[in-house]
């Protein structure tokens, strides 16, 4: 279920829609409190009293906060409105790499690049004990040339 526009989870007000993936959906929102843009990742509706889906929630979310690497995303909070799980990440206004590989193939020292910035956040996650379970190009975004992996 949609969240409404100028809806508000705690102090962060929902701008507008992003994407949608198989947990829930991610918005566009403005922190109130710090007056920046984030991102804000909400459960889906169907899953808010999911225990199952909740605890891979919160796993997700401390798996995230127990990094801190230029190369994976930053988690800023996270918390709980009426039934709405959230989890509030930097906003990245970039493009991500499914996207860019639909524009056809990489030049050779674009991909070595890509490829090292990637395993350099990936190894700083299973230095933690961390393993990303849904990596695929869709969770790996681009934001001025640096890559970032998000849904860790």
């Amino acid at each position: 279920m949609p969240i409404e526009i100028g809806t508000r989870l705690g102090p962060y007000e929902i701008l507008s829609p992003i994407g949608a993936g198989g947990m829930g959906e991610v918005y566009r929102a403005r922190d109130t409190r710090l007056e920046r843009e984030v991102a804000v990742k909400v459960l889906a509706h169907s899953l808010s009293k999911d225990l199952e889906a909740l605890a891979r929630f919160e796993r997700e979310a401390k798996s995230v906060a127990a990094l801190s690497h230029p190369g994976i995303l930053g988690l800023f909070d996270v918390g709980r409105d009426k039934d709405i799980s959230y989890a509030v990440t930097e906003l990245l206004d970039g493009e991500t790499l499914r996207e860019r590989l639909a524009g056809g193939r990489l030049p050779v020292r674009t991909a070595l690049d890509y490829a090292r910035q990637i395993s350099d956040a990936l190894a700083a996650a299973h230095g933690r004990g961390i393993v990303h379970r849904d990596f695929k190009p869709a969770n790996v975004f681009f934001e001025n040339g640096v890559v970032k992996i998000g849904d860790v």
